[in-house]
């Protein structure tokens, strides 16, 4: 398939996808920080839109098991790991601290942009550094975080 073609089709899921982050609140790192401070002052409305995403997921990937391809690949691109390591935690621990004291991850951090907000600016702008530098030391062949290729 062309470019252009999986280009729309992307922009026809993520328009979607960011009209809904916008209508959930999730766009708003206040309410999110609210909702990871279970200690505190909790606010659980974000809960139905975790089970929401969790459950069109779950339905989306139930679906890509009986389907041969993607309609506009050749296969699908699923991960084949399945080890829990250092690497796996520290990316996992440092994507937790990130989005709790920021209250952004990536999607909604992207579709925020639309708001023109100077604190979504810094956000997308390291998060766009951190992955260029992940990129860099993977290619290096590593470094002391155990980032790296793998034989």
């Amino acid at each position: 398939m062309s470019a252009a073609l999986r280009s729309l089709a992307a922009l026809a899921a993520g328009l979607p996808f960011g009209l809904g982050l916008a209508l959930s609140g999730m766009l708003d790192p206040a309410r999110v920080r609210g909702f990871l401070d279970v200690a505190g002052a909790w606010d659980p409305s974000l809960v139905f839109v975790l089970g929401g995403a969790v459950t069109v997921s779950g339905l989306g990937y139930a679906l890509s098991r009986r389907l041969p391809a993607p309609v506009l690949e050749t296969r699908f691109d699923l991960p084949t790991r399945r080890r829990v390591d250092a690497p796996l935690l520290l990316g996992a621990a440092l994507f937790g601290i990130g989005w709790g004291l920021s209250g952004f991850c990536p999607g909604p951090a992207v579709a925020a942009l639309s708001t023109g907000a100077i604190p979504v600016l810094v956000f997308v702008a390291a998060m766009l550094i951190g992955m260029a530098l992940h990129g860099l030391l993977r290619r290096s062949g590593g470094s002391e975080l155990g980032v790296g290729r793998r034989a």
